[in-house]
């Protein structure tokens, strides 16, 4: 069995969604299965060895948004069509990727969701194209709902089983403006009902999405992100200063700004000395005005030398930033579809503090690997992070706990069989629907 996976690159910056694809597909390789891992748009940008380096990118960034605003580029000359897909070009123009906005990204959205009636319809001749010729896959996954308008050629003209898996599509089409969002939703919703197979990163997901695309109940199986564990563990060495861990986009909407001012009200109460912050994560240039607002934020409060911001760090540095922390906390603002930060944390025995929100719920809940929050303001986070700072064998005792349900619910290799048996389930349905014709 061959397997293909689509997954949206992003040229410049670590995205969560291209590093769990990458880890998948490796994990795949590593069991002896035939895995393919295909960007689109833009250059895959990863903490760990790409697991199939040597594949073209399609739908190139530049070229999709060309055909989008002028027409006539739907038949510009192979060797432009060519020069513009260049990986170079689509390594540098990744740096201004996140820049369209408003209806022009919102009209660029429906149209890839509309498939072969949208403006892209060239790039997706020429996926095809490739499909039958060199990859020649026995069945395709889709990393996002937002890829669905894909599947209805590749079912039909090379009849293979076309499966999804959903996260965050929601948050990202609430964003755009009108016309564009309804527009966005009800496209999704009539391409994502001709899947084979729809999987969300938690229950809690599946069900939003089932309501939002009107499906259903139990249609998204939820089928939990892994991580690979290589290179995650317990820092061997005494513990320093007590840190406070931030793991995730350096933005607004992660609540990065709660955790500064959770942060600066623990130091006001001296009740736990000294404690350092420390926040890792994606950063890309929308990111840089709202992080220089809690710069000054910090330096009003005479903290500016005990806060440390450290955006696109390698995976190695990531795991060291982990091993210093004494907790985490990623409080997001909107409903996080899963929130892989908190894996991560836990695999290096880190206990988390959390909004009772989301998917945050089923992950502690589950794992037992930390503190959860009814109400999230400044003053009870700092509540909670001020207990499990003064409680030290209490904050030890979750994070083991939750660095053991890791390793038993939450790895890739786990990850890796459910998605096994859903594409030989689906390939069962469609070789039993064929036999009934």
């Amino acid at each position: 069995m061959k397997l293909l996976f689509l997954t949206p690159g992003t040229g410049s910056y670590f995205c969560g969604v291209c590093m769990r694809d990458n880890a998948l597909v490796r994990e795949l390789l590593r069991q002896g299965h035939d895995a393919i891992l295909l960007p689109l748009y833009l250059p895959l940008t990863l903490e760990e060895e790409a697991a199939t380096p040597a594949v073209p990118i399609f739908f190139g960034g530049l070229n999709v948004y060309l055909q989008q605003r002028f027409p006539w580029f739907r038949h510009a000359p192979a060797w432009l069509d060519r020069w513009i897909d260049h990986p170079r070009l689509l390594k540098f123009l990744g740096r201004f990727s996140g820049m369209t906005q408003g209806g022009e990204i919102g009209a660029l959205t429906l149209s890839m969701l509309q498939g072969e009636e949208g403006a892209q319809e060239r790039e997706l001749n020429k996926l095809l194209d490739w499909m039958r010729s060199e990859a020649k896959p026995d069945a395709v996954w889709l990393s996002t709902g937002l890829m669905a308008g894909l599947a209805r050629r590749i079912q039909s003209e090379l009849n293979l089983p076309v499966l999804c898996s959903l996260q965050g599509e929601d948050s990202f089409l609430d964003g755009l403006p009108e016309p564009w969002r309804k527009r966005c939703w009800e496209e999704m919703e009539s391409r994502c009902r001709e899947l084979s197979s729809l999987v969300a990163p938690s229950r809690y997901f599946a069900e939003v999405m089932e309501r939002r695309m009107n499906l259903v109940a139990g249609r998204i199986q939820a089928v939990p992100n892994g991580m690979s564990l290589e290179g995650f563990g317990v820092s061997l060495e005494g513990s320093g200063v007590p840190t406070i861990g931030y793991l995730a986009r350096l933005s607004y909407g992660k609540g990065l700004g709660i955790v500064v001012d959770a942060f600066i009200e623990l130091r006001k109460r001296k009740e736990v000395g000294i404690v350092r912050l420390c926040c890792v994560g994606t950063m890309i240039a929308a990111d840089a005005p709202f992080l220089s607002e809690l710069r000054a934020k910090l330096l009003a409060a005479g903290l500016e030398n005990d806060a440390e911001f450290h955006p696109n760090v390698t995976k190695e540095e990531k795991v060291a930033r982990l091993q210093g922390f004494s907790l985490l906390s990623v409080p997001a603002i909107y409903g996080e579809a899963f929130g892989l930060y908190l894996i991560e944390a836990m695999a290096c025995g880190v206990p988390v503090v959390q909004p009772r929100t989301a998917a945050f719920t089923e992950i502690i809940e589950s794992t037992e690997g930390g503190v959860l929050l009814d109400e999230i303001s400044p003053d009870l986070l700092a509540d909670a992070w001020q207990d499990l700072l003064l409680n030290p064998e209490k904050a030890r005792a979750l994070g083991e706990a939750g660095r053991r349900a890791v390793l038993r619910d939450y790895s890739m290799r786990r990850m890796a069989g459910h998605f096994l048996e859903l594409t030989q389930n689906a390939l069962l349905k469609r070789r039993a629907s064929e036999t009934m014709e």
